[in-house]
């Protein structure tokens, strides 16, 4: 199978590229920049947005495009960040849709990424794929306005992967996440009621290779483990993996001193649960924290 990734040097971006390659897949991974093409592994090639507008011969017998591109959210929420954050996304949705025109075969399926967030916030409900989008603050905002730009994209199968909290030790939000608890001053954030929603990484890799594969799956697709927990409870699964307390609350107050408007990341959720992965018979590797967590800790 020859699949293209955009946004294929990212945390998520690069672990599914070493799984396609580990499974004898040709992996293209479509960039900004050119890198560092000697040091490259046999049966992956990188090309640039420019040499794909100038020519998209290597992209000809494509099988999949996954989009994963799109400026990172962890940063502070200044105006120009946001109109970045946003942008980045349209314009990659945009661009998928140009290549995908080009083309004079397209490929079979685009799995573009989106976020659970495209629900809005709440601490009572629970949403899954049939849930109306609810536009409440940016990154609802931003995903609504995501998928939208990829429902523009002509292609006989779009998957639009709704992302949450990704767990990885070394990278992503994690590590941060686990710094308060290394320093022996972890504990619940603001109420600690609000819900989040979590995948493993080893899952979401998993998930999106599924999503290439299954004919079946199309439109969104929650990427959320089956079980999403309270802050307090991923907290408390947090400390006793990593054999740390859980006992020093952060007031609300001092994470919007702090973070100004990206304190809702940790002050907001949703629960997201993933019903159409496990009805086409996904099979998460970690549903519950406690697994995820006991996997984590075992790389310390």
């Amino acid at each position: 199978m020859k699949v293209a990734v955009t946004g294929g040097t990212g945390f998520v971006g690069g672990r599914l590229a070493d799984a396609l390659l580990s499974r004898g897949d040709e992996v293209i991974i479509i960039s900004r920049s050119a890198g560092n093409r000697q040091q490259e592994r046999e049966g992956l090639v990188r090309v640039t947005w420019d040499e794909l507008a100038a020519s998209a011969g290597p992209l000809e017998g494509l099988h999949a495009i996954v989009n994963l591109a799109g400026e990172s959210i962890n940063q502070k929420w200044t105006e120009e960040a946001k109109l970045q954050i946003l942008q980045s996304r349209l314009d990659a949705a945009e661009q998928v849709g140009k290549l995908v025109a080009s083309l004079r075969q397209m490929p079979g399926v685009v799995v573009n990424a989106s976020g659970i967030s495209i629900y809005g916030t709440s601490r009572d409900a629970a949403f899954d794929e049939e849930s109306p989008i609810h536009v409440n603050d940016f990154l609802s905002d931003v995903s609504q306005k995501w998928e939208a730009a990829a429902d523009l994209i002509d292609i006989p199968r779009l998957v639009k992967v709704r992302v949450g909290v990704v767990l990885a030790r070394d990278d992503g939000a994690f590590p941060k996440m686990a710094m308060p608890y290394r320093l022996f001053a972890g504990g619940k954030i603001g109420s600690g009621k609000q819900w989040l929603s979590w995948i493993h990484i080893e899952d979401m890799v998993r998930l999106l290779l599924f999503c290439i594969d299954n004919n079946e799956l199309e439109g969104p697709v929650n990427a959320s483990a089956p079980e999403p927990v309270t802050n307090d409870a991923f907290g408390r699964a947090l400390g006793a993996a990593f054999h740390k307390p859980h006992w020093f609350p952060v007031p609300a107050f001092m994470m919007k001193m702090m973070f100004g408007e990206l304190s809702t990341l940790l002050l907001e959720g949703q629960r997201a649960l993933p019903r159409k992965a496990l009805s086409c018979g996904f099979e998460f590797r970690y549903p519950t924290i406690k697994s995820a967590m006991e996997q984590l800790a075992k790389h310390k």
